[in-house]
């Protein structure tokens, strides 16, 4: 080995040591321990994304291939799960968002979807959730044309290596957290974010870049500090829910290597799914998607 290329490879070898001794900053975990025959892994995700910033790395791709199994929150593979939003988006009981404000609060509603592209009008969405249409709202506000999900670009990974899909839990499920929120309350929310709309699109933004740095402390830090909101329910959105997908992960992994891709704001902190599985006894290793190696972090 001649002098330059021993350099090279000294420097490539110090790189490569001082990644692996940095906190790391990674969305991709390898679970072992506790009797597991192989490694399972869990991916945090962003449900909506600009197209742009799709974030299919290496390591991820690799954690598809091993796994034999995939497991989004819903079974985003059944036609009859995917079709249940629309199914469940609706309030009960004949409600509409006016019934729910004042004339003055929704004219409000009324003069921004006049004044702004959304992605439904407004006559469409009247018996919506209110928190439905506050998510619609956000995701338009993202500066792209062109959106995807980390859910859409998973499966379609899976689906072309022929892995089997599957989900922790199930729309109807979800719907019933959304209806367990009273609906005047959604409103508020709603007409909040249409009257903080600056505040509100610096958020998304925010968000999407914390996302893309990778780092799940931040992303906890956002989680908590936003008021009033989805914030307030936080036991049940959140951490009931990430209570609630131990048992069913268990039974998962017992037998084979299976992939979790569930939102990234579920992995960290005290009630987030890694310190949970930590608590049931397993090892949990960052994976870090580097050019030296795709490995777990020791």
């Amino acid at each position: 080995m001649n002098y330059r290329l021993t350099l090279i490879v000294l420097s490539l070898f110090i790189q490569c040591f001082q990644l692996a001794a940095q906190q790391p900053k990674t969305l991709l975990w390898e679970i072992n321990g506790k009797g597991l025959p192989k490694s399972s892994y869990i991916f945090g995700t962003m449900h909506v994304l600009c197209a742009a910033e799709e974030m299919m790395s290496d390591s991820l791709v690799a954690a598809i291939s091993k796994s034999e199994q995939v497991f989004f929150e819903i079974d985003m593979d059944n036609p009859g799960e995917m079709l249940g939003v629309f199914k469940y988006i609706r309030m009960k009981d004949d409600k509409k968002i006016a019934d729910l404000l004042s004339p003055d609060e929704y004219q409000r509603v009324k003069e921004y979807f006049s004044n702004n592209k959304t992605v439904l009008p407004l006559s469409m969405m009247e018996r919506f959730k209110p928190y439905f249409v506050a998510a619609m709202l956000s995701e338009s506000k993202m500066p792209c044309t062109s959106k995807t999900g980390m859910e859409e670009l998973i499966m379609r990974q899976a689906k072309k290596e022929g892995k089997l899909i599957s989900g922790l839990e199930s729309i109807a499920f979800q719907a019933s957290v959304f209806d367990s929120i009273p609906y005047s309350e959604q409103a508020k929310e709603l007409l909040k974010t249409i009257d903080e709309e600056a505040k509100q699109d610096s958020f998304t933004n925010r968000m999407a870049e914390i996302y893309r740095s990778q780092d799940l402390d931040q992303i906890e830090k956002l989680t908590l500090e936003e008021e009033g909101g989805v914030s307030s329910y936080l036991e049940l959105f959140l951490f009931g829910r990430n209570a609630n997908w131990i048992a069913p992960m268990e039974a998962a992994m017992k037998n084979q290597s299976v992939l979790f891709a569930v939102g990234a704001a579920h992995l960290p902190g005290e009630k987030g799914i890694l310190n949970l599985l930590r608590k049931a006894g397993y090892t949990i290793r960052p994976v870090e998607n580097n050019n030296c190696s795709l490995t777990s972090i020791q």
